[in-house]
């Protein structure tokens, strides 16, 4: 059973940086090849994914909102996964969950969250203006 457990969210003012991070269990990244995702969900809007990376071949890919602000990375010895997120904007703001899945996804499906089978509990991230 894979599990997730992020971190690193809080409060920031417009312009600031955060880093989340998100450790897996159950699984290791050498013996699986795993798609890990970052998505996010604001009050009343539907969860959108942000950015996701292919731990066979570190594909990436990233929401055009995001495009040029956040970074996402993995590192395989900790079995953790990391967003890096600059220049943040109010918008920004949401309870961000990590994700993952067996199953390699293209540019098509890598943001979708209905192509995830593990997710974590979430981690809030807010933006002041």
């Amino acid at each position: 059973q894979v599990q997730l457990v992020e971190s690193g969210g809080g409060s920031v003012q417009a312009g600031g940086s955060l880093r989340l991070s998100c450790v897996g269990s159950g699984y290791t990244y050498s013996n699986f090849y795993l798609t890990l995702g970052w998505f996010r969900q604001a009050p009343g809007k539907e969860r959108e994914g942000v950015a996701s990376i292919y731990t066979g071949g570190g594909n990436t890919y990233y929401a055009d909102s995001v495009k040029g602000r956040f970074t996402i990375s993995r590192d395989s010895a900790k079995n953790t996964l990391y967003l890096q997120m600059n220049s943040l904007k109010p918008e920004d703001t949401a309870t961000y969950y990590c994700a993952a899945d067996k199953n390699s996804k293209g540019s098509l499906s890598a943001l979708r969250r209905q192509e995830y089978t593990y997710w974590g509990q979430g981690t809030q991230v807010t933006v002041s203006s």
